[in-house]
């Protein structure tokens, strides 16, 4: 290529325009006619509302993980709060079940140690309170604890009333403790009067009638007036029980034709399962007056051989 074709100025590349200062000054000065024309004049209040209408959608779009952020994060807090809440909630109502059923049972328990004490004032025969500790661990018998023993005046045989009628009796006494066992006790019998006849029997303690266990009340002939809802009361012939003490109630009578006898289920009065405050009655044996000596005794005979 001749070089008389070639260009004689200089390549776009290495062409110089406006120096930066002069760039900088015209620029800053576009700048603060812009800050002074807008102050006076407001002449970009409509670039604004364009501009600002335009980036609104691109600001919603900006904004919404974080408003989903800060929602979730809200809602997580809320939900643990409200959590809390409900678990305090629940604990207190759980104590004031517990102090319900508590003050129910210490109103309960102050209604039948009423009736105890004034069950002791009626009764003629000393009597002392005590407390059901636990029940014995042999299942085929029916027996409880107290917590009167040697040591309290408790003596075997004594017989022991709640608050609605005869439980059992003492039959073991240690010095601390003595054991009891309920009227329903397979080897407990105890003799009874019908209130309503008179008639004297004897009832023996049936563990496998009802839940708790009841009575039966043997060697009744077929034809005795005995009727469901008889009260039966301790009859006192046995030199043990104070005659009168309520003892159960008669809830069914079989008549059969092959048989002498009939047979009559009874339910205690007492509270024989779950029982906690009871009263230990002194044996009539224990509690009868001496007899009263001779005034004049009889002089004794002297014997001897006639020499």
């Amino acid at each position: 290529m001749p070089l008389g074709t070639l260009e004689r100025s200089a390549p776009p590349f290495f062409k110089q325009g406006p120096s930066a200062l002069s760039r900088l000054a015209v620029y800053s000065a576009l700048a603060v006619f812009l800050m002074v024309a807008d102050a006076r004049f407001q002449i970009t209040d409509p670039f604004r509302q364009v501009v600002g209408t335009v980036l609104y959608p691109v600001q919603w779009l900006m904004l919404k993980p974080v408003e989903l952020a800060h929602h979730g994060a809200g809602y997580f807090q809320s939900l643990q709060v409200a959590q809390q809440e409900l678990d305090a909630a629940r604990k207190s109502m759980t104590t004031m079940g517990q102090r319900a059923h508590q003050a129910e049972q210490l109103a309960l328990e102050n209604g039948r140690l009423r009736q105890l004490l004034a069950l002791r004032d009626r009764l003629d025969t000393p009597a002392q309170a005590a407390e059901v500790i636990y029940d014995t661990a042999d299942p085929y018998t029916r027996r409880v604890v107290i917590d009167r023993g040697q040591i309290g005046g408790v003596v075997p045989g004594s017989p022991v009333m709640d608050e609605a009628g005869v439980l059992g009796q003492v039959t073991r006494v240690f010095p601390l403790v003595s054991e009891v066992t309920l009227v329903v006790d397979r080897d407990q019998a105890i003799p009874v009067l019908n209130v309503r006849t008179g008639a004297r029997g004897v009832a023996y303690g049936d563990p496998v009638a009802g839940h708790d266990g009841g009575m039966e009340l043997r060697f009744m002939p077929a034809n005795a007036d005995v009727r469901e809802g008889d009260l039966l009361t301790t009859s006192g012939v046995d030199g043990l029980y104070p005659s009168g003490l309520p003892v159960a109630r008669v809830v069914r009578v079989e008549r059969r034709a092959d048989s002498a006898f009939a047979r009559v289920y009874c339910m205690p009065l007492a509270q024989v399962q779950g029982v906690r405050h009871v009263v230990v009655l002194q044996p009539l044996a224990e509690n009868s007056l001496p007899r009263p000596e001779p005034e004049h005794p009889a002089p004794a005979k002297r014997g001897g051989r006639k020499g």
